[in-house]
């Protein structure tokens, strides 16, 4: 039984799509909680998968209180992103029209700020999209970046 619990867990790993873990570049507090930390804007950084020289900064609400202090606080949907060229851009191999490349539980359970890498062609571009969803109800909340590529490096696609 074990065998196939590892195995299947094994499969999701190379199946999930290559998922980055951020840095936090800092926080600053806006309402103070007596016991437990206080509630929070977090900005924190990541660097693009499989696009080397783009970096993402990701600013979002965190919980404080006892729950958020325990991991037990559900975060609101309140997330924004701006990336940019932060070196000469290439390209680890082919990118899919849209991938997510990144995704931070916002919750306990079942609630993710999710950040999803489009390509648009036709403008040579990488757009980026940050939303929270939930298994159940979602929010429309979202914020959304680009990075212009320049014209000499065609974006590969698959």
């Amino acid at each position: 039984m074990s065998r196939i619990f590892f195995r299947l867990l094994l499969a999701l790993a190379i199946v999930s799509p290559a998922l980055v873990q951020a840095e936090t570049v800092g926080h600053v507090d806006t309402a103070f909680k007596f016991i437990g930390r206080n509630h929070q804007v977090v900005v924190e950084a990541f660097d693009d998968p499989r696009v080397e020289g783009v970096a993402c900064y990701v600013s979002r609400a965190r919980t404080g209180g006892i729950k958020g202090s325990l991991g037990l606080a559900e975060d609101t949907a309140d997330a924004s992103v701006a990336c940019r060229q932060v070196g000469e851009i290439s390209f680890s191999g082919p990118l899919r029209e849209q991938e997510e490349v990144f995704s931070q539980s916002a919750s306990i359970l079942f609630k993710k700020v999710r950040i999803v890498r489009m390509v648009d062609a036709k403008r040579n571009t990488l757009v980026y999209l940050v939303y929270s969803d939930k298994l159940i109800e979602g929010s429309p909340q979202n914020n959304v970046t680009a990075v212009p590529v320049p014209p000499s490096i065609p974006i590969p696609l698959r």
